[in-house]
Order: C-alpha cells, then structure tokens, then sequence
C-alpha cells in the first residue's frame, strides 16, 4: 500500500495572531502541505470542524474564547471527530501546564517559535499516525500479537492503541491502572505490556516491579511510557525492570522502532 504524504494533508490551523497565521501557514506551505484552512478562534474551529474532518490539526495554546485544552476536550468527546490528530504550538515550558496535552493523546508539542526541522518531524508523526505500516517481526506474528495497554487516560489509551493499530496489532487489551492491569494478566495471556507511568493505586514502576517478580510474566517485555523528565523518576523507572521507555507524545516511529528491538531479541 503506497504512504500518504504531506501533500495528501488537509490541516485546519488555529492561530489567534493573524502575523502569527500568516508565519505558520508560510512554514507549512514549505513543507509541500497539501491544503491549509485557518482560523484565529475556538468558535471559528467547532464551526469549521461541524462541517469538515481535517486529517490535523494544529493550535496555538490561548484563543480570546478559550484555550487549546478546552477544545481538546469538546474534540476528544465527539464521535465523530474523537480520533483527530492533534498538535500544539506554545511558548509554554511548564510542565504541569503541558502535561494535560501529553495524556490526551496529542500528535507532537512544537515549542515557539519552531524550526524546520521541529515542524518536519512533527508532521513525519502526523503522518505515521494516519498511515497503516505493520510491523514486520521475525519471532511474533503480528495479527497475533496480544498487547496489554494501562494507563489511566482513557485519551492516551485511545492514542496508544490506534498506533498500535496502525503498527498491525489487533489484539489490544485495556486496563485503567496497574492494579487492574495486573488483575487482567491473571485471566489473560499477553506478549508485550505498554504501561504509562504516573497512574493511582498502582504505577508503572509497580507494576513493572509485580511483573519482573513473578513466576508467571517475568518473561513479558514492557515498555514504559512517560512525560516524566525528572532524572529521580526515570531511575526509578530503570530500576524496576522495564525493557524500554517511550515518551509521551507516542511517536509512531519511535514505537515501531522500539517495538522491533523488543520482540525480535526474545
């Protein structure tokens, strides 16, 4: 099946600086986008997104009417639109302000202002997420791959599991939490666990711990996936016996990549 490539893109994107619009849809059109419909406000968008489904879309952070996460939100609770990739551009460092972003699934976080390279690779993980690439293993075969996703955001969940969709796997297996996860293993058999980090009850790190601990799943590879940038949390997170940690954003390319090393070493 021939890639998609971004002159197939439609991008809806939502600037409430018209200089800034202006910048951002020149930047774009650099990059061979194939068609670009702008707007300046949160009104402007759940109109234009009533009428049409763009393949992305791409936000600064604050609207006179609202902000990105509000948005984000009314998007990741339609259903017809629930799926929609999803970018944002902002000057915001924070954290705590970025994290809400990170766990709702969102494509890439390009800072401001970005460079080329950071929007190339921003609409590279775009691309992987709307295009259907299976991953090719020489010890598993993927239409029987059966993956145990756990995470408490039921948005990064979704996120989570449509790029792995999109890598071939079809036996997805959800959990909310560590202790839930863990109360699956006992009734299911799984291949690989896809675990986020910061989770009530149990975490991550337990889980992974509760795993590597027993006689059952020692033997499941896990990959941990995190926003945590505090060196503390990520020995923490090495220390607990996880085979790889990928990033929140969960980049296609990434995941297919660690994905490969995974399961093809075992």
């Amino acid at each position: 099946m021939s890639r998609i490539n971004s002159a197939d893109l439609h991008i809806l994107l939502i600037e409430p600086s018209s200089t800034q619009r202006k910048i951002i849809a020149h930047q774009l059109a650099d990059e061979r986008i194939g068609a670009i419909d702008t707007v300046g406000t949160r009104a402007e968008a759940l109109h234009f997104l009533a009428r049409m489904r763009p393949d992305l879309v791409i936000s600064a952070l604050h609207y006179e009417d609202g902000s990105a996460d509000q948005l984000l939100q009314q998007i990741r609770s339609s259903e017809t639109l629930s799926d929609l990739p999803f970018m944002l551009v902002s000057s915001e460092r924070r954290r705590e302000q970025l994290e809400i972003f990170k766990q709702s699934g969102v494509v890439a976080i390009l800072p401001k202002p970005f460079t080329r390279e950071h929007l190339t690779k921003a609409l590279n993980a775009a691309l992987d997420l709307l295009d259907q690439d299976d991953l090719e293993l020489e010890m598993f075969d993927i239409d029987s791959l059966r993956v145990l996703v756990v995470d408490d955001s039921r948005m990064a969940r979704r996120h989570i599991m449509r790029v792995l969709r999109n890598l071939g796997v079809c036996h997805l297996i959800e959990a909310e939490d560590g202790r839930e996860a863990i109360e699956r293993l006992k009734r299911e058999m799984v291949d690989l666990v896809v675990t986020d980090y910061n989770m009530p009850e149990v975490n991550g790190a337990e889980l992974a711990e509760y795993i590597r601990a027993s006689e059952f799943y020692a033997h499941l590879p896990i990959m941990m996936v995190t926003s945590e940038a505090n060196d503390a949390h990520l020995r923490n997170i090495s220390q607990s016996g996880v085979d790889a940690l990928a990033d929140k954003p969960f980049e296609p390319d990434t995941v297919k990549r660690l994905l490969a090393r995974l399961l093809d070493r075992r």
